[in-house]
C-alpha cells in the first residue's frame, strides 16, 4: 500500500508541475507584431496633412497621398512602406532632437507629412520598443489623435475607452458602482 500512496503521491506533484508551468507559460503574453496600415492622407487647404483613412493590412504599410495644387486640384500618388519609414525615421530623429512638431502640444489640426505618418504608423513602421517609447509622450498622443480623422481610429479610440470596465467570467459587464438588492423571505 505504501507504493500506491508514493505513486499517488508523484502523480500529483507531477500533475501540479504541469499546471504551475502551464500558468506560468501562460502569463508571458506573446509579443504581437505590430498592424501594418494603409492609409489615405490628404492634405489641408492650410498645407498639413490628415488621416482620413486607415485599415490594417496583411501586406506592407502603404499610403495614398491626397495633395492640392496652387489652383486646388487635388493630385494623388502612392507612398511604399520604405518611403514611409524613411520620413518616419527622419521626423523620429528630429523628435530625439527637440526639433519635430511632435515635440509640443498640438496647434491646430494637422502636421507635416512626416509628423502624421510617424504619429499614426510608428509601431508598424519601425518597431514596438520605439511605438511604445513614443506613446509614453503626452504630446505624441495627441497629435496621433488630432491628425488622425479615420472612423477605424475613432472606433479603436471608442474600444481603449470602453475596455475600463471588467467583463465578469460570465461574459456581463462590472463596474466600479455596487448595487444591493433586498429580498424578503416568506412574505
Amino acid at each position: 500500500m505504501k507504493h500506491l500512496s508514493t505513486i499517488g503521491s508523484a502523480a500529483l506533484l507531477g500533475s501540479m508541475g504541469v499546471a504551475v508551468m502551464s500558468v506560468l507559460s501562460g502569463c508571458e503574453a506573446p509579443q504581437q507584431e505590430p498592424q501594418n496600415r494603409f492609409l489615405v492622407i490628404e492634405q489641408q487647404p492650410g498645407g498639413k496633412y490628415i488621416v482620413v483613412e486607415e485599415m490594417p493590412t496583411e501586406g506592407p504599410s502603404r499610403a495614398i497621398i491626397r495633395e492640392r495644387d496652387e489652383n486646388g486640384i487635388v493630385t494623388e500618388r502612392f507612398m511604399s512602406e520604405e518611403e514611409m519609414r524613411r520620413l518616419a525615421e527622419q521626423e523620429y530623429q528630429k523628435m530625439q532632437n527637440g526639433q519635430s512638431e511632435l515635440n509640443s502640444a498640438p496647434s491646430g489640426e494637422g502636421m507635416g507629412l512626416a509628423g502624421t505618418i510617424l504619429a499614426v504608423a510608428a509601431g508598424s513602421l519601425l518597431g514596438n520598443m520605439i511605438g511604445n517609447a513614443l506613446m509614453g509622450n503626452k504630446n505624441f498622443q495627441r497629435h496621433s489623435n488630432t491628425v488622425n480623422k479615420s472612423a477605424y481610429h475613432q472606433n479603436a479610440a471608442k474600444r481603449a475607452a470602453a475596455g475600463g470596465s471588467k467583463r465578469s467570467f460570465f461574459g456581463g459587464s462590472k463596474t466600479g458602482s455596487s448595487s444591493t438588492r433586498s429580498s424578503s423571505f416568506g412574505g
